[in-house]
């Protein structure tokens, strides 16, 4: 064994390696250019790549961890295919996970498959194409996702791999959702989920899972008291693993409370012992808003829409919502204003809502047409006119009831009489 073999042990048990640990370790995986059979050294060799890996994750490296991953294929090739396979997926994983947005992530990715269908590595291409997919929806080239993903759906259901076809089954799910193709998302989910139900699947995928079960909830039935639970389901998954998507399902269970007009249940939700330690500006936008809601104050959420700006815009599902949510309290307060009067002038309420006379005349034909609000708009005037709420007379729908049933009487009758003649 020679003298960096030795000095390696004590750097792989060493919780924090220096840089200089690190050239040591690197100098231990370059030496498997020259073929070694000894079975303990490859092992130890392994466990560098691991090690430096690590470091360049811990530091947020994302470029010398890409240049790690190449450096290392000439080693991988005297490994066993699964090794190979595990290790691969490790550092690929690691590599995205930083979420570095360095621009070559597509790139490496599709080296990466190219070597593994050049060493024969089906399985290996199969698990960085499954990436791959997750790549192409994270920039959102959908259609490169919907096409990558439709042939090896059919490959991995010929090879009855279903923890990759779980993996592959939910990223479709996802791209379909983010197409607005909500019937398609919901058949994909269901693929998964049957199929996640014969294998035992891991906290992390579950939570996955658990996570687009509430967004599709949400999106598609408007169902926020099932949506709820299943984002509580993902948040104490992902918790478990201390995965950085905690703070996702935390967020979508703090949107779901304020959507069901139960905004001060916010506050107990943050106080719980899980919901804690993810403190930060994240959580804190949802706290403006439900104080908002609460108060019904217009003023207040479009503050807190300019105050966390970032926090409420790039996530396309809070997004969404937070604009449905903007309608409905602007109708709260519409409604409000104008309650006490018969006839109002339109410049009167929109300088007490505070927003210019043609977004209030706007949404108030909205609501007329909507059946929202009973009245017209005089614009020749510039007055709403409230109508007084007619109530329905059922006189008239039981009278055809009645009539109804007598019609099927007659007919009984006549149907008698003619058999006795």
């Amino acid at each position: 064994m020679s003298l960096v073999m030795v000095n390696i042990p004590p750097i792989l048990t060493n919780p924090k390696p220096t840089e200089n640990d690190v050239e040591i370790l690197l100098q231990a995986v370059e030496k498997t250019r020259e073929l070694d059979t000894d079975e303990e050294n490859v092992k130890m060799r392994e466990q560098c790549i691991i090690k430096v890996a690590e470091f360049y994750r811990d530091r947020k490296n994302a470029r010398d961890l890409g240049n790690l991953i190449q450096r290392s294929r000439f080693f991988l090739s005297q490994i066993s295919k699964a090794k190979a396979a595990k290790l691969v997926r490790s550092l690929v994983d690691m590599f995205l996970d930083l979420e570095a947005g360095t621009g070559t992530e597509v790139k490496l990715c599709q080296e990466c498959i190219d070597w593994a269908v050049q060493e024969k590595r089906t399985f290996l291409r199969q698990s960085l194409e499954s990436r791959l997919i997750t790549l192409y929806y994270d920039t959102r080239k959908y259609q490169d996702a919907l096409q990558l993903s439709s042939r090896l759906l059919k490959e991995l259901k010929k090879l009855d791999d279903k923890n990759l076809l779980v993996e592959v089954q939910l990223i479709e799910s996802k791209t379909y959702h983010a197409l607005s193709n909500l019937p398609k998302a919901r058949a994909a989910l269901t693929s998964a989920r049957t199929t996640a139900n014969s294998i035992y699947t891991p906290p992390k995928m579950q939570a996955a899972l658990d996570l687009q079960s509430g967004i599709l909830h949400a999106a598609d039935e408007k169902d926020f008291k099932t949506a709820f639970s299943y984002f509580y389901e993902a948040f104490e998954g992902y918790n478990s693993v201390d995965h950085p998507k905690a703070i996702v399902a935390l967020k979508y269970m703090l949107l779901s409370k304020i959507v069901l007009k139960v905004p001060e249940d916010v506050a107990s939700l943050l106080s719980g012992k899980l919901a804690l330690r993810y403190s930060g500006r994240e959580v804190d936008a949802l706290r403006a808003i439900a104080q908002a809601s609460i108060k019904r104050s217009l003023a207040d959420f479009q503050q807190a829409l300019v105050d966390f700006k970032s926090e409420l815009e790039d996530d396309p599902i809070i997004k969404c919502h937070m604009e449905s949510l903007y309608d409905t309290m602007l109708e709260q307060n519409l409604e409000r204003i104008i309650e006490p009067y018969v006839k109002v002038q339109i410049d009167h309420v929109a300088m007490c809502i505070g927003l210019p006379r043609e977004k209030v005349e706007l949404k108030l034909s909205q609501m007329i047409l909507d059946k929202k609000l009973s009245g017209i708009l005089d614009q020749g005037a510039g007055v709403l006119i409230i109508f007084d709420e007619s109530k329905e007379d059922k006189t008239y729908a039981a009278a055809i009831d009645t009539i109804a049933s007598l019609s099927k009487v007659v007919d009984t009758l006549y149907q008698k009489a003619k058999k006795l003649t």
